[in-house]
């Protein structure tokens, strides 16, 4: 599939703007390789005894903290405006999305914008149909969706795709510190579990598993939703013509109700994603304790008669 488009549908300002520089190139297959490097290892390194309750603890938070800034921040709400939120959880949610090191928050929305506007079609950087539906063709196009199109990827255009990002002075900040928030989501790990074991070696395990061991697994969760939440799942409900979003049940702990992919793609701006009986969708909760709190407000819940109008099938929704 080419990501060329013509003019008239690339629209008053152009899809992309260039390439990525060598040294965001070289920063990438640092914080790709090194982390996946240390998943590898975490089970031999766990049999070997390496692996404490304070190491699981630490991981724990740090998963939690920057996974739910990553699903109700940099998706539900800077992305689709699931909910409004009050500045100060505006900033935790970018501060801590960026904690999973998965890139700036503009750029980050900007690319996903992107690709709900050409999901699956010509202009979307991360479809797994991107080389066709043969075994050779999805094979490449799954890696491709996963993981590939970071390193191969001219960027979305951050003025087309997300100007209200960009002339948030709050946002803009948070997103030109992202490389000192990457160093903190590396060494936070690290200090707690130093805290908590009152050494140096519990420093080190917290740095392996909260720090690399949390970041490549939070990736590869991410990026899965990218690449099988789009081939292989259910698809309950009726979305436009090409779209292959669908649902994917062994995620949905891990990516925090992400991977109710399908419904997320028929009503983006849903704030709620896992929405027929026995869907547990964590970050909707989440944004359920925020309105609670007065924190968010004017929250897009997922209309029954909506639902029942967008089902393929007859499904009881909740």
């Amino acid at each position: 599939m080419s990501t060329a488009l013509d003019e008239s549908a690339a629209g008053p300002k152009p899809l992309t703007q260039g390439t990525q520089s060598r040294g965001i190139l070289i920063a990438l297959w640092a914080f790709v390789v090194i982390p996946f490097v240390a998943l590898v290892a975490a089970v031999p390194v766990a049999w070997g005894g390496w692996l404490s309750w304070p190491d699981l603890a630490v991981a724990g938070f740090w998963y939690v903290l920057s996974g739910l800034g990553v699903t109700v921040g940099y998706h539900r709400y800077f992305t689709h405006g699931s909910f409004k939120a009050k500045r100060w959880l505006r900033i935790a949610l970018a501060v801590s999305g960026s904690f999973a090191v998965q890139g700036e928050i503009i750029q980050w929305v900007a690319d996903h914008r992107r690709h709900h506007a050409y999901s699956d079609l010509e202009g979307d950087p991360h479809s797994p149909w991107r080389f066709g539906a043969s075994l050779r063709g999805l094979t490449r196009g799954l890696f491709h969706a996963h993981v590939g199109w970071l390193f191969r990827r001219e960027l979305s255009n951050r003025q087309r795709f997300a100007p209200d990002l960009l002339a948030d002075r709050d946002i803009s900040r948070v997103d030109r510190l992202f490389p000192l928030l990457v160093t903190v989501s590396l060494l936070g790990p690290a200090l707690m579990g130093g805290l908590l074991t009152r050494s140096w070696q519990g420093a080190l395990t917290a740095l392996f598993w909260g720090g690399l061991v949390r970041i490549a697994l939070l990736h590869h969760v991410t990026w899965a939703i990218n690449s099988v939440c789009h081939v292989y799942g259910e698809r309950p409900f009726a979305m436009r013509q090409g779209d292959r979003a669908s649902n994917f049940w062994p995620l949905a702990i891990l990516s925090f109700g992400e991977s109710w992919h399908n419904l997320h793609h028929a009503d983006p701006t849903s704030a709620r994603h896992g929405v027929l009986r026995g869907q547990v969708d964590i970050s909707a909760r989440v944004i359920w304790l925020f309105e609670r709190v007065g924190a968010a407000w004017d929250v897009r819940w997922p209309k029954p008669e909506r639902l029942a109008a967008k089902l393929v099938k007859p499904v009881a929704a909740r």
